[in-house]
């Protein structure tokens, strides 16, 4: 399955509601670590069904990416129960995401 692309209006519903931990991956078309860490995070999400991971372009959504202090990219954010958990800032490896998540 795709990693699913958010907007704002879709935020709330799929990760503030969410009945899973949800990876946010906040990102961008030119961002050369995005680039890098996405085939990573495409294959953990196939493989991984005890969180979802979702994709917000913080060019398209920037409000977004204020609303929860995005200050520099690739950035994943991990939320559960609606409340921000867990953070890491730049390139990380396939291990490292993984116990982001499930940390």
């Amino acid at each position: 399955m795709a990693i699913k692309e958010l907007n704002k209006q879709q935020f709330e519903e799929e990760v503030l509601k969410s009945d899973v931990p949800v990876l946010v991956d906040f990102n961008a078309a030119w961002c050369e670590p995005c680039r890098m860490m996405k085939p990573i995070l495409d294959e953990i999400e196939g493989e991984n069904p005890k969180f979802k991971i979702v994709s917000v372009n913080i060019d398209e959504e920037d409000e977004l990416a204020d609303d929860y202090d995005v200050t520099s990219i690739p950035c994943l954010v991990v939320f559960k129960g609606g409340e921000e958990v867990n953070r890491s800032v730049g390139l990380i490896s396939k291990d490292e995401i993984l116990a982001l998540a499930e940390g």
